[in-house]
């Protein structure tokens, strides 16, 4: 399997978009990624936009960026929440500095805004927060179902999680 060995964390917190969080997981793990759903407490299940449960598995401010290959970022309501805490934009940040993958979808750019590792990266999103994104220093957003820039990869719907995860495998593998 093309991940075999490779571990990634997701981010969850109440409001993620179901399918930007359900789809990579399984594709992930499918292709041999261990992969690790975590939120701000371990243990606690949360209910994405659709009333989909998604227990969180860990304890972010238990975990390190060097335990992972990769981190999602689904979108949602849920990065405008999580954001807003140190260890989300610590281990967001952490993980961008040693240039491992960093892939957001949908509202999921919030949380690069917020740890401000997004400039001078072509970028897409939910055109909602696509002002957010030029703003903080995005050298240029495009409408397109997915974006490699380097070591990030940006997607904007749930229709283009097939999309998405291929550019996650291919730029962890």
């Amino acid at each position: 399997m093309e991940l075999t060995g490779k571990r990634v964390l997701i981010f969850v917190g109440e409001d993620y978009e179901d399918l930007e969080l359900q789809y990579p997981k399984y594709r992930l793990r499918e292709a041999g990624a261990e992969v690790v759903v975590a939120g701000l407490e371990a243990g606690v299940v949360h209910k994405g936009k659709h009333g989909y449960p998604q227990l969180s598995e860990a304890k972010l401010s238990d975990l390190s960026a060097d335990d992972f290959d990769g981190l999602v970022v689904p979108g949602g309501w849920m990065p405008d929440k999580l954001r807003r805490y140190d260890e989300v934009v610590s281990i967001t940040r952490a993980i961008h500095d040693q240039g491992k993958c960093l892939a957001s979808i949908c509202h999921g750019g919030w949380i690069n805004i917020s740890s401000d590792v997004v400039r001078g990266f072509k970028y897409t999103s939910t055109p909602g927060i696509k002002d957010d994104l030029i703003n903080a220093g995005v050298a240029e957003w495009v409408d397109e179902e997915v974006v490699v820039d380097r070591h990030h990869v940006s997607s904007r719907r749930p229709d283009d999680c097939p999309a998405f995860c291929r550019a996650i495998i291919e730029v962890m593998g």
